[in-house]
């Protein structure tokens, strides 16, 4: 294996100097192999979500498996029996990073960025899980490494593949309910979850401290974040409701459900930020939120307020316009219409206007699975739908939503230079600072 993976890259190294062509869409002519040759691929998490990712990929060679929980990673482990098997990505990108061509990240929220970044600055395609990092800073970063380095990227927001989605874009691209001017995303309570969500239960840090287990390289699974003693309060599900990790239920849905107004709208950076939710707790991410951001107008398409809701009942503005039985869904409205969609439906309001039309023709390509689109980008330069240019910006939308929560104020963002306008309070919450012996 070592030798056929040896002359396969010089053979392709060779191809690559002598025509060192990009394509136009920002991939690498790939000259020297077919599409249908398997690319060599680690990936970094494997255990939970990162197991489905790992799926997703397992066409491909899989080269390396990285996991801080022998026990989380158990069974990826034993289905890869041939893959490098790795507690620290650092080690495992110096050792057989020159063997690799792409990356897969699917680690917790706070550690997307350091493998990210190491990846892409190698010159490896990365698959990340969303939200594409912990801060806005971090966002920028991996968004410009990718763009600058013409890199294949992909943001897990599976659903992002889906005919839905697309034919929802299509509809509101066609001019089907008019321009738009606003649109309301709106997330369902607790879901099927049993007992309380760990974002709703009161107080601070837990004070005990268990032992950490012995499958588990607890300094590792902290990476960059301040050190804390090791509590199942944290890990492995509940750090996705704690500031130090995670960004709450925002962090985890928004890429998923404002993709769609995203993609349609062609939105980007917005320009103004207000949010508002129960009194911040400084270790804890918030049970409910609403969050109104403004978009200014462009490619001739007029300005936009997109009004994001969670953790609570529907919003009254499903209510007013007669679709409360909608848990939760994407509203547009349009000046001649609306169009109200989730995962898997999408509907033309109201229902007696459009009793009689004739959707477009579709224009978006059936998606060959999300992952797969991502494989074929790494082998052929295709361009992806939800590479990091598009879905780093969609990032910085929901990380930014919370920064105007957690410092109580509505604030004006200048896209350009990353900052809050007069609003230096926000900048802690921006970026952070590394623990020693990480870096981005």
């Amino acid at each position: 294996m070592t030798m056929r993976i040896t002359r396969r890259k010089l053979l392709r190294n060779a191809a690559l100097a002598g025509t060192a062509v990009w394509t136009a869409r920002g991939g690498l002519a790939r000259g020297a192999e077919s599409p249908n040759e398997k690319l060599d691929v680690a990936v970094v998490g494997c255990g939970g979500r990162g197991a489905s990712d790992l799926a997703g990929v397992s066409s491909e060679n899989i080269v390396a498996l990285c996991d801080v929980d022998e026990a989380r990673a158990g069974k990826s482990f034993e289905r890869y029996p041939q893959a490098e098997k790795y507690k620290d990505f650092r080690r495992m990108l110096d050792e057989v990073g020159k063997r690799l061509d792409a990356v897969v990240v699917g680690t917790p929220d706070h550690t997307h960025a350091a493998p990210s970044a190491a990846a892409l600055r190698l010159g490896k395609h990365v698959y990340c899980e969303k939200p594409l990092t912990h801060n806005v800073c971090e966002t920028r970063v991996l968004t410009d490494l990718a763009v600058e380095n013409k890199l294949a990227t992909q943001l897990g927001t599976q659903i992002h593949a889906g005919d839905n989605y697309r034919r929802a874009v299509e509809l509101v691209q066609s001019g089907a309910i008019g321009p738009v001017g606003e649109v309301h995303v709106w997330l369902g309570g607790n879901f099927d979850h049993k007992g309380p969500w760990p974002d709703s239960t009161p107080g601070g840090r837990p004070t005990d401290k268990p032992p950490v287990p012995d499958t588990l390289d607890w300094d590792l699974w902290l990476g960059p974040a301040p050190f804390r003693p090791y509590h199942s309060a944290y890990c492995p599900f509940a750090w996705r409701y704690w500031w130090a990790f995670a960004n709450g239920r925002l962090g985890d849905f928004f890429c998923h459900y404002c993709d769609l107004a995203f993609w349609a709208l062609k939105l980007k950076y917005p320009t103004t930020v207000e949010s508002q939710g129960p009194a911040v707790n400084p270790e804890k991410t918030p049970q409910w939120t609403i969050s109104r951001q403004e978009y200014p107008a462009r490619e001739g398409l007029p300005p936009v307020t997109l009004t994001w809701y969670h953790g609570g009942p529907v919003p009254e503005i499903a209510q007013q316009k007669n679709v409360p039985h909608w848990r939760s869904a994407v509203l547009f409205v349009g000046r001649d219409g609306m169009l109200i969609a989730d995962y898997g439906k999408h509907l033309l309001l109201p229902q007696e206007k459009y009793a009689d039309f004739k959707p477009p023709e579709p224009s978006i390509p059936r998606s060959i699975g999300h992952h797969q689109e991502w494989i074929r980008a790494c082998k052929t330069g295709e361009p992806t739908t939800c590479n990091f240019a598009y879905s780093g910006p969609l990032t910085e939308a929901a990380l930014l939503a919370n920064v105007s929560l957690r410092v109580g104020k509505k604030i004006t963002w200048d896209a350009a230079k990353l900052k809050a306008v007069d609003c230096p309070e926000a900048d802690q919450f921006l970026r952070r600072e590394y623990r020693e012996g990480w870096k981005l």
